[in-house]
């Protein structure tokens, strides 16, 4: 047997495995029009192509229990890669997963309360009403002209999700709080207060300041919903993985403060790893469950 048919062995079958203990347990249920077993199969093809920044095979360097971990969390999710609804990153020996905000958007609208989703970005010179109602924000008016459509004049994004009781919740980030989640990510897209320009968040920052007000809203609404555990673990994991953890945060903070050897600047340095570290958009490494692979 070929080390690629070894490997699919101990990371494609066991999740199919698994995946049928779930079923049989009634832990998950997936949509109607979603089959498991396609969805791993068109996983594995495009994971022989995916490589690292150094062009190694993700196959080759990336941990099983990573690999298995991550499709095991593709399909319990029920995201299909081949409909872009998510995609394979390697950090270092470690594969994760990360959705797009389709598969996002796809996700939440299974959840048994959700019939409808609608997002918008802001644009500088739209006119934008918001009122509060018991504690709630709600936007009662929205008005943008053509002209005012520039990604380089957005000032915010919301999300809007529509429950089956007919009542709403609405998520607004402002481009201040958007950046600074950008600031977080992965993808090192901003350099200081700027965007980058070359980053994909520069290229495409309407499509990407949507995706993370996206996802805010998405999680703090499967947080509160009573689908299934499995589901709702595996969700907040994906959307998780597009954020620095503690190593980078502390990496990132090590690097600045020996491009400043001062003692007042290292106090101050270290007060905000601890502040970013209890952030909502961080992972703690050594809380990322084995699920017994």
């Amino acid at each position: 047997m070929s080390d690629l048919a070894l490997l699919k062995k101990d990371t494609v079958d066991v999740v199919t495995k698994k995946i049928a203990e779930f079923k049989n347990t009634g832990e998950i249920k997936f949509p109607e029009t979603y089959c498991p077993e396609n969805a791993l199969k068109s996983a594995w093809l495009i994971l022989q192509e995916v490589e690292t920044k150094d062009k190694k095979k993700a196959l080759d360097v990336c941990s099983k229990d990573s690999i298995a971990n991550t499709l095991l969390d593709m399909v319990i999710q029920g995201l299909s890669p081949a409909k872009k609804q998510c995609y394979f990153i390697p950090y270092g020996s470690q594969l994760q997963l990360q959705r797009s905000y389709f598969g996002t958007l796809a996700i939440t609208k299974r959840l048994k309360e959700i019939k409808d989703i609608r997002s918008q970005v802001i644009f500088e010179d739209d006119e934008l009403e918001i009122t509060i109602e018991d504690g709630s924000r709600k936007i009662t008016k929205h008005i943008q002209k053509l002209q005012n459509i520039d990604t380089n004049k957005i000032i915010g994004a919301y999300t809007i999700i529509e429950k089956t009781d007919e009542t709403i919740y609405t998520e607004i980030m402002s481009m201040a709080q958007i950046m600074q989640a950008w600031r977080q990510s992965k993808m090192y897209p901003m350099d200081g207060d700027k965007i980058k320009e070359t980053s994909v968040h520069g290229k495409f920052t309407d499509q990407m300041a949507l995706k993370t007000v996206i996802n805010r809203a998405c999680k703090n609404f499967a947080n509160t919903s009573d689908d299934s555990d499995i589901l709702i673990e595996s969700f907040n994991r994906t959307t998780e993985n597009e954020y620095k953890g503690e190593k980078d945060v502390k990496r990132d903070i090590s690097q600045e403060i020996e491009e400043n050897a001062n003692k007042e600047e290292i106090d101050f340095k270290e007060e905000v790893v601890n502040e970013v570290i209890e952030g909502d958009f961080v992972v703690k490494e050594d809380e990322e469950p084995s699920r017994g692979f």
